[in-house]
């Protein structure tokens, strides 16, 4: 199809930045018409260019605040004209409609303006704009014929494009502004969307005060949507997904947490893989678990070292000493500003780390780091944010699973001991450790600890025994007189009699078996303590 050389343009713009520029450009380089309205308007007559003002396209003022201004036939039957239906010509003709063949908008600002803490419902609602996506979505519609653009980074393009086409764009661009449009228009509406169902479910929530049932139904219809709307944007391709055939990506959710890893700075190393963004946020979402100086070792999403102590040196010692064998090729992940002391001692065992994620380095770490040439060094713009985000999400062929995140949170005071033997003080604080280190077991899992290091572990095992087994060879001598966490209930009491085998002297569960009896009564029978949290921890 032939091109049209623009001739007139619309512009109205909430982020200025070249615009100016831009519009003198199609207004002394290749003659178009600049039709403007409001702020944008002003701005381009006080720099000295000839503009149309939006009432004298229209006819009408713009009025109720600036509400209506570009909501009229002659604004959209410029834009949707196919210039090529002899029908839609002779109407425009009919009722004194000029074709507009440039649109030039963006919106206002409405996710900034709710993102505010002092923002009111009303402020919110009039920064809903209306004309600037109707007269985006007309132009794209009509992209054969009409150029829409939305961001300033494509003003330069698009006066080269027209210098090499006599004044007009190609159908190929136009196409892409197109789907620019409808990314946008899409994204702005979903804000839009998102900001009120919060404002609605709060009020719901805010209004079930005294009806407990009534309140979680309401909390739980404000967390779980009948219409789930994600929206997500590349960061980055990756070399590949998990094996070398398989293509994959990185994508970054609106919503992310500051401290997460999706907002982490990286300092140095080639690109995360595939595998280790897994890893990585496993072993940070792991050491958030802490107030006290800590330190995980993750291996194929598995911590194969925790601990914490008064620092992070001792922490890091005990976390490598718990699998000195996994932890190579492993990430490391700290929750309190590494300095070069840490870097000295990891280098001093010759530990190879594909990462190392902490909330922030000193200069001197930074130094030393940049002889591990191959380490890729993160920080978390010098935070934890233990919280984290609210949901987790997994696929499976054809739908998406969604359910809170697990932490590690109960209150240690509404644990039960349920045996004859009682865990002492120095036992408690050991278990205590031990389940938080177990939540980011892969089930089945078992652990084992000593002196709030993990010194034992079976992970992701069809039966609970064989992680039992697998813990207790691995932590050999040091298996005796440890403590040891389960993720979820023992069905039998051959995992105690394996445990109590080894040396094992407390264990902290869930419960809820039909044979915990049994289970209490083989502790009993080997002097070992056992307390129920009440709460499971499966990992899968």
């Amino acid at each position: 199809m032939p091109e049209y050389p623009i001739k007139r343009a619309l512009i109205s713009v909430t982020n200025k930045e070249g615009i100016v520029d831009f519009a003198r450009s199609l207004s002394d380089d290749f003659g178009v018409e600049i039709v403007s309205t409001g702020g944008t308007a002003k701005v381009l007559s006080e720099a000295g260019i000839n503009i149309t003002p939006i009432e004298e396209l229209t006819g009408f003022p713009e009025m109720m605040d600036g509400r209506v201004k570009t909501l009229h036939p002659k604004v959209h039957g410029g834009l949707l004209c196919r210039r090529d239906n002899k029908e839609h010509v002779q109407d425009a003709k009919d009722h004194d409609i000029e074709m507009i063949d440039m649109v030039v908008v963006n919106l206002y600002e409405f996710e900034k303006t709710v993102a505010q803490d002092d923002v009111d419902f009303a402020d919110a609602i009039e920064h809903i704009d209306i004309g600037g996506p109707s007269m985006l979505r007309s132009a794209a519609k009509n992209h054969e014929f009409v150029s829409v653009v939305t961001k300033p980074e494509d003003y330069d393009m698009i006066l080269t494009e027209m210098k090499e086409h006599e004044g007009a764009t190609t159908l190929e661009t136009r196409r892409k502004l197109a789907l620019e449009v409808f990314r946008l228009t899409s994204h702005y509406d979903n804000a839009i969307y998102q900001y009120l169902f919060e404002t609605v479910h709060i009020d719901e929530i805010d209004g079930c005060e005294g009806d407990d049932e009534a309140f979680d139904a309401a909390e739980k219809a404000a967390l779980f949507p009948d219409d789930l709307r994600i929206f997500v944007k590349k960061q980055q391709d990756l070399r590949y997904g998990e094996n070398p055939h398989q293509r994959a990506a990185f994508y970054k959710t609106d919503e992310c947490n500051l401290f997460s890893l999706a907002n982490a700075h990286q300092h140095q190393g080639k690109e995360l893989s595939y595998n280790n963004f897994l890893d990585t946020d496993a072993a940070w979402s792991a050491v958030r678990e802490f107030d006290t100086p800590a330190c995980v070792v993750v291996k194929h999403l598995n911590p194969c070292g925790a601990a914490d102590a008064e620092n992070l040196v001792e922490a890091y010692e005990k976390a490598f000493e718990g699998d000195p064998v996994s932890a190579y090729g492993g990430i490391l992940a700290f929750n309190r500003t590494v300095d070069a002391d840490v870097i000295e001692h990891i280098q001093a065992h010759k530990h190879f780390i594909e990462v190392i994620i902490a909330p922030e380095y000193t200069d001197e770490a930074l130094e030393a780091l940049k002889k591990k040439k191959k380490c890729r060094v993160l920080s978390t713009n010098g935070g934890l944010n233990q919280a984290g985000s609210e949901l987790e999400f997994r696929s499976v062929e054809g739908g998406l699973l969604v359910q809170e995140r697990d932490y590690a949170s109960e209150d240690s005071s509404e644990f039960s001991v349920v045996t004859e033997a009682k865990p002492t003080d120095d036992d408690l604080d050991e278990l205590l450790f031990a389940w938080k280190v177990c939540k980011s077991v892969k089930s089945n899992a078992i652990l084992l600890v000593k002196d709030h290091a993990n010194v034992g572990m079976g992970a992701g095992q069809p039966n609970r025994v064989n992680s039992a087994r697998i813990a207790i060879k691995q932590a050999g001598d040091k298996a005796k007189g440890s403590v040891c966490a389960s993720d979820a209930f023992f069905p039998f009491r051959d995992n105690i009699d394996v445990l109590a085998e080894a040396g094992i002297k407390a264990i902290i569960q869930p419960g809820g078996s039909i044979r915990d009896e049994e289970v209490i009564e083989a502790c009993n029978e080997h002097g070992i303590a056992m307390v129920f949290t009440g709460h499971r921890h499966f990992k899968h």
